[in-house]
């Protein structure tokens, strides 16, 4: 199982080993693991595309983005700054997110392309538009946008 994203991260595991920087090899060594996890859950390995790792990629700095949040509601400031940084170092093997600007003209794309004209088509405009964003566009800013199209 080799693709780009896995293989930079375990360069980049070595190189952080190397230097001895053991906040970034811990972070490095908890994403090739997740990685890892995800080719063998099932009954049998798979070999996983560039997407899939993405996709675990993503999955990873959700859990730590949200981690952050609850640490911060309950007073643990310092935990939440660690998961903070520990999904900005996952970011950075994710493509660059989309902006506000480009979400909002490719829902308004979309909206078009579909023919789009209530809520009840959203279902229709977020399978185009997550198709469209893949991995660059945040799913909730992305559904909001949706909705807000299609409401008024």
């Amino acid at each position: 199982m080799s693709t780009p994203t896995l293989d930079r991260l375990t360069s980049d595991l070595t190189t952080a080993m190397k230097a001895r920087d053991s906040f970034r090899t811990g972070t490095l060594r908890q994403l090739v693991a997740a990685v890892r996890a995800e080719a063998k859950a099932g009954p049998v390995e798979k070999d996983l595309t560039e997407d899939d790792v993405l996709r675990v990629l993503a999955r990873e700095v959700k859990k730590r983005r949200e981690s952050a949040e609850i640490y911060t509601t309950a007073g643990a400031d310092e935990r939440a700054a660690n998961e903070s940084a520990e999904a900005d170092v996952v970011e950075e093997y994710l493509p660059q997110q989309l902006s506000d600007d480009e979400l909002a003209a490719l829902v308004h794309d979309v909206v078009a392309a579909t023919g789009a004209g209530s809520l009840r088509d959203m279902g229709a405009v977020m399978k185009e538009a997550t198709a469209r964003a893949g991995l660059s566009a945040d799913g909730k800013k992305l559904s909001a946008l949706v909705r807000a199209a299609l409401a008024g």
